[in-house]
């Protein structure tokens, strides 16, 4: 009977290691996935902004709120590279003669055969010309996939949620370009401890904070800046 109650007991104190050992570990496990998940989240929504601010600069300034439409123009689109040859003086630029003037005066020049206006600047070695290179070549490392990029990682599938806003400031008139791209917690930290997941987004919501990952803001201008940064 003492052998017994001896086991019993000893049985006892190991199920109370076990769960304080649970009670220590269980959050420190939860910490480490988490930062390891937003890691992957971070930089999935870094690439999604720089997909944005390129598309931006051929859409007069406008963002798009669809995910196709990032995708194809990161998989189709080209931009501009200048390459530059000379640099305007100090004296050029007091003249009144600026990179676009220079341009046109040396554009003029080729086609009209005639040199004097170029010789009368200084332009002989002034050189400004413009290829079109891929953004998928540009922007991005190689084996990059542009189709991944809709998708939340560790999520199962699930999708970024992204909105953009194109229209005008009601006190100034002036332009409002904005777009915002967002990951809950529930989409990258499914299958962790609820109860850790429900304790962020409760406390992002104590604090005025968006409950999870996001680059962006449809209400507030921040030039695309994430809410880590």
């Amino acid at each position: 009977m003492k052998a017994v109650l001896n086991i019993v007991l000893g049985l006892c104190a190991l199920a109370l290691i076990y769960i304080c050992y649970a009670s220590i570990m269980g959050p420190i496990n939860f910490e480490n996935a988490q930062k390891t998940r937003e890691t992957a989240v971070k930089a999935r929504l870094i690439d999604i902004r720089k997909a944005q601010q390129e598309y931006r600069m051929l859409h007069n300034g406008k963002y798009t709120a669809s995910m196709d439409t990032l995708i194809d123009f990161v998989k189709n689109q080209k931009l501009p590279f200048v390459m530059k040859l000379g640099q305007l003086t100090d004296q050029q630029l007091e003249d009144g003669l600026t990179e676009q003037k220079a341009v046109r005066i040396i554009e003029k020049a080729k086609k009209t055969g005639r040199f004097d206006e170029v010789k009368k600047w200084g332009l002989e070695n002034f050189k400004r010309d413009t290829t079109w290179v891929a953004v998928l070549d540009t922007v991005y490392p190689r084996g990059f996939n542009p189709d991944s990029m809709r998708y939340i990682p560790f999520s199962e599938g699930m999708m970024f949620e992204m909105a953009a806003r194109n229209d005008t400031d009601a006190n100034t008139g002036a332009p409002l370009n904005l777009f915002e791209v967002k990951a809950p917690y529930e989409s990258f930290l499914r299958g962790l401890d609820n109860q850790e997941i429900i304790n962020l987004r409760e406390l992002a919501e104590k604090t005025n904070r968006y409950p999870g990952l996001k680059v962006g803001d449809i209400e507030t201008p921040n030039n695309g800046a994430g809410n880590w940064e």
